[in-house]
């Protein structure tokens, strides 16, 4: 799913992944031209990292949003990895959350960072 996210981004929004960081090439971020506001982060990360059962490595995207407590109680959707867990969530890319409830949650993301 982490491709089908990222070719989303880039159709509806204009937005292609950045990869920032050499020492993690899975990690790429998605940002505003204008402001430079990240709305988005996908990672390749160790299930154990979010506490999740079994062995292996799962694809997140974090979110902003402004229902962190609501959303922490949708399956799939998981405290921030490595960011503000206040206003960020990890939501899991392996089809736990469909593809279009990401979808919605990336527009809410893009829509609390634009300018």
């Amino acid at each position: 799913m982490r491709h089908e996210i990222i070719n989303f981004i880039d159709k509806k929004y204009g937005v292609r992944p950045e990869y920032l960081w050499r020492k993690y090439p899975n990690f790429c971020v998605f940002r505003h031209g204008d402001n430079k506001k990240w709305f988005g982060l996908c990672a390749t990360i160790p299930r154990s990292y979010l506490k999740l059962v079994g062995d292996g490595n799962v694809d997140v995207i974090n979110l902003k949003t402004d229902n962190v407590d609501f959303l922490l109680g949708v399956r799939g959707v998981l405290p921030a990895y490595h960011m503000n867990k206040n206003h960020w969530v990890s939501v899991l890319l392996d089809g736990t959350v469909s593809a279009a409830n990401v979808k919605k949650l990336i527009q809410m993301s893009y829509d609390l960072t634009k300018p």
